[in-house]
């Protein structure tokens, strides 16, 4: 893949980015996920302990915080216009907590390498999809053979991994 495509994409997703700024945030990207990881690893227990639901109102809890404060440093913004928003674009709200309770109730039973490439499974199927139609607003990538490719690899490792 040249880096040129790269920026090209980028820049037609987002107009007015910079070039380059996909490779900035590539790795970012990649330590985020990561902390899903890590997340995963701890909420596994956690809802041992205190219920899958109370697991995951606690880490919304402590994320809402944190949003929260830094919302408050950031200086004045303008607050959202909730009543002018298309409502579907608000469904992230409840994909959120369903995406942390799967984690909490499945980590403590499959694992987290399992959990995760599962869910990367069904992140990168939708993905395609969703760039393929243009759905939610976004540019349109169409499918093509790497891409087929990248997802067979995924769902190939998988396989692999629930074999393990």
């Amino acid at each position: 893949m040249r880096v040129s495509s790269l920026d090209n994409d980028v820049a037609a997703a987002a107009p007015g980015s910079r070039p380059g700024l996909r490779l900035l945030l590539l790795p970012l990207v990649v330590l985020a996920g990561m902390g899903l990881s890590v997340e995963a690893g701890l909420l596994g227990p956690l809802g041992v302990q205190v219920g899958h639901l109370w697991a995951t109102l606690s880490i919304f809890g402590v994320g809402s915080a944190i949003l929260f404060f830094l919302l408050l440093l950031s200086g004045p913004q303008q607050g959202p216009a909730l009543g002018e928003l298309p409502r579907w674009q608000l469904i992230g709200g409840f994909l959120g907590p369903v995406y942390v309770v799967v984690l909490t109730l499945a980590t403590p039973h499959i694992g987290i390498a399992m959990t995760m490439i599962a869910i990367l499974s069904g992140q990168v199927g939708k993905s395609v999809l969703i760039d393929h139609f243009g759905w939610f607003g976004t540019t349109r990538k169409k499918v093509n053979a790497e891409r087929w490719l990248a997802l067979l690899l995924i769902v190939a490792a998988l396989v692999l991994i629930a074999r393990g």
